[in-house]
């Protein structure tokens, strides 16, 4: 189970950067100043990264509870 930890902690965040780079490069085309893109991009990251890491840790538990 730590090995998905491990691997949670390498990939949520490069996940999550990059939707903050996507994120806040789409939105930036779309407002006039750059405060309401940085928002949007950090909502969007912090999304990805809880979602990246509640799968990761949610498979590693199926992988190791009932795949034997």
């Amino acid at each position: 189970m730590k090995i998905f930890l491990v691997i949670g902690l390498v990939f949520s965040p490069l996940a999550a950067m990059c939707a903050f780079i996507i994120t806040y490069g789409e939105y930036s085309h779309h407002y006039p100043t750059k405060k309401e893109p940085l928002k949007l991009a950090w909502e969007a990251a912090i999304f990805t990264f809880i979602v990246f890491m509640v799968f990761i840790l949610g498979a590693g538990f199926f992988i190791s509870n009932f795949i034997q």
